[in-house]
C-alpha cells in the first residue's frame, strides 16, 4: 500500500514538476515579449498567478518534502542489513 501510494506520488509531483517548468518558461517568455511590446499572454499569466501557479508551486513543494519525509522514515524503520 505504502509502495502504490508513493508511486502515485511521485507520478503527481513529476506532473506538476512540468507544469511548473511550463509556467516558468511560458512566464519568461511573456516578459521578454512584454518589453519588446508584443503580446505574448503575459497580461493572462498574471491573472492566473494566483489562483492556479502559486498552489501548483506550494504543492510541489509540499510533495517534494512529504516524499522526503517518507523516504527517511522508511530508512529509519527498516532493519539494518
Amino acid at each position: 500500500m505504502k509502495e502504490k501510494f508513493l508511486e502515485w506520488l511521485n507520478l503527481a509531483l513529476m506532473a506538476n514538476l512540468f507544469f511548473v517548468l511550463f509556467a516558468f518558461a511560458w512566464f519568461a517568455i511573456a516578459l521578454l515579449g512584454k518589453s519588446l511590446n508584443l503580446p505574448l499572454g503575459f497580461d493572462l499569466w498574471y491573472s492566473l498567478w494566483e489562483p492556479v501557479f502559486t498552489p501548483a508551486i506550494g504543492i510541489l513543494m509540499a510533495g517534494a518534502i512529504l516524499s522526503g519525509i517518507t523516504g527517511w522514515v522508511s530508512k529509519k524503520l527498516s532493519p539494518e542489513k
